[in-house]
């Protein structure tokens, strides 16, 4: 039974850049042994409906065609991850908005605003540059993947016996 668009699948994963570097996992141990394991969060299988842009689209495309237990590894390009870095998202502010609100800023620091998340890329005297790009915009992602449950899109025929049933 091979996945199609409209299907819900769970799969396992690794992610990493191509330099072998793990940034992301389901595995809770794979997680450890690269000093990524945050203590909060729940690892397992990641569920997705497959098709409807619920995960980067090259991973999305990627699923289609898989079947149960199959195992693959693909490499997805920045345009069909998180797209390449887009400079209007790097914006300068004064300094000062750091001290109103009693944040000291840091290069490197990710910060909650307004607007969403931004990276502190750069301090200055007076300004402090913050990129809202993605984390992972412009990079190139390897993932391991493997499908542990596949579940077919019902028909609106089935789907209507569900709701009578």
């Amino acid at each position: 039974m091979k996945i199609e668009a409209g299907d819900f699948v769970a799969f396992h994963y690794v992610g990493r850049f191509e330099n072998g570097e793990v940034f992301d996992t389901s595995y809770e141990d794979i997680a450890k042994e690269n000093g990524i394991y945050v203590e909060e969060r729940e690892y397992g299988p990641l569920g997705v409906n497959v098709g409807v842009g619920e995960i980067i689209p090259g991973l999305d495309e990627a699923l289609i065609g898989m079947e149960l237990g199959e195992k693959k590894t693909v490499t997805i390009p920045p345009e069909k991850a998180y797209g390449m870095p887009n400079p209007e998202l790097v914006i300068d502010v004064a300094k000062t908005e750091f001290s109103n609100v009693g944040i000291e800023p840091i290069e490197g620091m990710y910060i909650m605003t307004d607007s969403g998340i931004a990276k502190i890329a750069k301090v200055g005297e007076e300004k402090v540059t913050l990129d809202f790009n993605h984390p992972l915009a412009g990079k190139t992602l390897v993932f391991e993947v493997e499908i542990v449950e596949i579940q077919k899109e019902k028909s609106e025929a089935e789907s209507a016996l569900d709701v009578q049933g």
